[in-house]
């Protein structure tokens, strides 16, 4: 059973792994630095943004993955490290070395993701000296490093899970970060999953992409498209468990999806400036693209955020989005959209409902808007949040 952190549980990391957290003073009040360590050589996988403005710690780790000789992954946070020229490679590959020094392994062992300002430089003067401390203080829980990656981000995000296979149990550990850029193209924000399972690389990287299709994947808080995102899976076998029958397979890819989606909505509901974490359900579809378009085109509509928001009950902008994402004409002219289990238009036209009643369910801070295009059995799920004053005050104010 997945257990959400942080609260009064601690989040336990897998065996063989330790995770640490440290202030540089790159930040002027909590940690900056962080390391994810693995005890020995392990299996890892990425994906990665598709903004063509790539940070440099992205171009670094893009390089090294899938690989199965990963030791750690080391993440800062206030400095993105993107749009800063040849200087901002350089200083990439000086925090690398120093962390791959202090640990007493190759520079390819280590990987790297970065967050924060863009076109600001590494502060390397703060950085560099800080790395030793940093690995002699990481541990068997997820929180300090939780903390260390965060930018915007109210709360830390953690979540685990204990998966009992054929052979024994293993534990999958997730921590992410996001609140605004958060649009993704691939993963999103910064992402880490964990596991002491033994696979080889070529899974990892199946189960990740898989993972990240249906979680981070689908969700947007404000339609923008990191220049640092990234999302990796790291495994190192420690339990000595592997994955040997076809249900062990479905049994590990179902928990690392549930895992994703846990993180993926806990962004979404983190949004900068968010009263409501908005789901959208698409059912009835007979194209899959289009009705991921169309469900991540209602979560990403400034419209509809704002109406939500407002807890303005405007079925017309939803409509009006479907149809600007392609859905086709034939299928909203028989589709039902129910909003907060209120069915409001069906078969091309409004249904009686009382305004009131539903405005007062919009109060609530889990929006679930629910779409049958009647067509097919094709569903998807997209996740986002609502558009408010405070959005805007934290991004006029962000750099």
């Amino acid at each position: 059973m997945m257990t959400p952190g942080p609260g009064l549980n601690r989040t336990l990391l897998p065996k063989g792994f330790s995770a640490g957290a440290i202030n540089s003073g790159v930040r002027r009040y909590r940690p900056d630095l962080g390391i994810i360590i693995s005890d020995v050589p392990s299996v890892a996988a990425g994906v990665f943004t598709l903004n063509q403005c790539k940070a440099a710690p992205v171009i670094f780790s893009q390089a090294r993955v899938p690989s199965d000789n990963i030791r750690a992954i080391i993440t800062n946070s206030g400095q993105a490290n993107a749009a800063t020229g040849d200087t901002g490679f350089e200083r990439n590959l000086m925090m690398v070395s120093a962390a791959a020094k202090s640990l007493g392994c190759s520079i390819d062992q280590v990987l790297v993701a970065s967050t924060g300002v863009i076109g600001h430089q590494l502060d390397t003067d703060k950085i560099l000296p800080a790395i030793p401390e940093l690995i002699e203080r990481a541990h068997e829980t997820a929180e300090a490093f939780a903390s260390a990656i965060m930018t915007t981000d109210l709360v830390p995000k953690t979540a685990t899970n204990e998966l009992q296979l054929s052979s024994g149990s293993v534990r999958i550990t997730g921590i992410s970060k996001g609140s605004g850029m958060i649009h993704p193209n691939m993963a999103t924000m910064l992402g880490y999953i964990i596991s002491d399972v033994k696979i080889s690389k070529d899974f990892a990287h199946i189960c990740l992409k898989t993972a990240v299709d249906m979680s981070f994947n689908m969700i947007s808080v404000d339609g923008d498209s990191s220049t640092n995102d990234c999302c990796f899976l790291m495994a190192n076998g420690a339990s000595g468990v592997e994955l040997k029958t076809e249900e062990d397979i479905l049994k590990f890819q179902t928990a690392v999806n549930e895992l994703s989606i846990f993180l993926a909505k806990s962004i979404a509901a983190d949004g900068e400036g968010a009263s409501k974490l908005v789901e959208v359900e698409i059912i009835g579809s007979d194209d899959k693209e289009i009705a991921k378009r169309a469900a991540r085109g209602v979560t990403l509509s400034p419209l509809i955020k704002t109406a939500l928001h407002g807890e303005d009950p405007n079925w017309g902008r939803i409509l009006a989005r479907l149809g600007a994402e392609q859905v086709p004409a034939d299928q909203l002219a028989k589709m039902s959209l129910s909003l907060q289990g209120v069915k409001i238009f069906e078969n091309g036209q409004p249904l009686a409902f009382v305004r009131d009643e539903v405005k007062a369910l919009l109060k609530q801070s889990n929006i679930f808007i629910k779409i049958d295009l009647k067509s097919g059995d094709v569903r998807q799920t997209a996740w986002g949040c609502d558009l408010s004053k405070k959005y805007v005050e934290i991004n006029t104010e962000y750099s």
